[in-house]
This record gives structure tokens, C-alpha cells and sequence, in this order.
């Protein structure tokens, strides 16, 4: 889907345009051969289960399976991602308000660690939340991860990882079994879920070269659920 495309779309779904048919818990996609197995996605899910609220994305092939290759630095370096969209508001995991599309991502990055606390996870897939904004500075009509300017102390979560970025690293239970990935989110740490809707995405991203803002971009899209970037899902139970 190209990268502008993606971006329109948010753009229209923030601004109330997007016509959407709603799925509850689940939004199903058709296979695509072109696109690498471990990343062609088959079925999108964000459940209600228990006091969790537990995010699955399954994929034709093995999750996991393709991890970007190290270049031995943090400039240039790049992220696999398994993201799901949402729209929550920023401020429901720990940042200011309505910062831009929240997204709980499942990442692998071999040449840098961003845990919360000083942590390592260089070495396993982890998640994050992530806040994504437009950005053509990354490529016309690209989206990026949110960048803290110099001199600006936004509101961030406890977990924060110490980068100039809207980023979050908290330790949610996440596995990667055969063709799924899945996270839990304790439901208390987002609230009412009413009415959320979400979508699938597999993609990478690239630190900029630079090591400047732009830090991080969406470089490449590998598949999205719904096609259209529409967050046709609403959370189930």
C-alpha cells in the first residue's frame, strides 16, 4: 500500500470523512503471495479476555521468522515491526492528549536497546506503544514515530525509555507461537474500550542516517489487515 495512501487515510479517519464497516474483535485479510509469509497478515484481533485486553495478529507464514539484518550502529539501523493502529487517545497509556494515532507495536531491533529503565532487548521481539504522525520529511504523504523536540518536556509514561521520541517500552506478557503474535494489556492501564477501532499493520521502520527528527520512519509497508487502513476492528469481548 503506498506510503501516502496510508497517511490519507488517517488523515481522513481523524477527521471524521472515513466511511467504515465495523468488525467486532477481528478483522480477517486475504493471503497475498507477494508479501513475505512471516508478514502477510491473515487475521487481526484485539479481545476483551479476562483483565486483559489481548491484541493477536496472525500471519500466513512464521511470526517472527524475518529479523532485520544488524549494521553494527544505531543511525541507519532498522525495526521490524507487527503494529496494531488504534484509536485510542494518546493521553489512555500515559501521554498528553491527542498527540496522533496510538499504536501498540511488537518490534525486533538487533543494533539498539530501548527498555524502559536501561533495560536490553535488543535480543527478542517486545512491545511498545507508539505514537505515529505524518510526516514528509520521511518520504511524501510518510508517517513517523512522534519526535520530543529539543528544550520540551512532554507528558510521557512511567516506562518511557529516555528517547526524544513518543515511545513507551512497558513489559506486557508477548509470544510469538507458530503464525501469531500476541500481547496482553491489563485493561485498567487503557480504560473503556468502548468503540475503539483498530487495524493490522506489518511493517519497518529506519533511524534516520542523521540521527536527527526525523528519528524514526515508517520506511517500508509490508501488509495492512484492512487493505485501506479504514480500523475497521472494534474491540471485542
Amino acid at each position: 500500500m503506498p506510503k501516502f495512501r496510508i497517511a490519507l487515510s488517517f488523515a481522513l479517519l481523524f477527521s471524521g470523512a472515513a466511511v467504515l464497516a465495523q468488525h467486532s474483535g477481528h478483522v480477517v485479510s486475504p493471503t497475498d503471495e507477494k508479501i513475505d509469509a512471516s508478514f502477510d497478515i491473515v487475521r487481526t484481533d484485539v479481545k476483551s479476555v479476562g483483565s486483559d485486553i489481548v491484541f493477536r495478529v496472525q500471519v500466513r507464514g512464521k511470526a517472527g521468522a524475518i529479523r532485520p539484518k544488524p549494521v553494527g550502529a544505531f543511525a541507519g539501523s532498522a525495526v521490524y515491526s507487527y503494529v496494531w493502529p488504534t484509536t485510542l487517545d494518546s493521553a489512555s497509556v500515559g501521554f498528553d492528549t491527542k498527540q496522533g494515532i496510538l499504536a501498540l507495536a511488537v518490534t525486533f531491533h538487533p543494533d539498539f536497546d530501548d527498555a524502559a529503565y536501561g533495560g536490553v532487548n535488543r535480543h527478542v521481539w517486545h512491545p511498545h506503544w507508539v505514537v505515529l504522525v505524518p510526516d514528509d520529511a520521511c518520504g511524501k504523504g510518510s508517517l513517523k514515530v512522534k519526535d520530543i523536540a529539543e528544550g520540551t518536556t512532554p507528558k510521557v509514561p512511567p516506562t518511557w525509555p529516555k528517547v526524544p521520541l513518543l515511545i513507551d517500552s512497558p513489559t506486557y506478557p508477548t509470544a510469538l507461537e507458530t503464525d501469531t503474535v500476541e500481547v496482553k494489556v491489563p485493561a485498567k492501564v487503557i480504560g473503556a474500550t468502548e468503540g475503539v477501532r483498530f487495524d493490522g499493520v506489518t511493517s519497518a521502520l529506519k533511524v534516520n542516517a542523521n540521527l536527527h527528527a526525523p528519528l524514526l520512519c515508517i520506511s517500508n509497508v509490508f501488509d495492512v489487515a484492512s487493505g485501506n487502513l479504514s480500523l475497521p476492528g472494534t474491540i471485542g469481548r
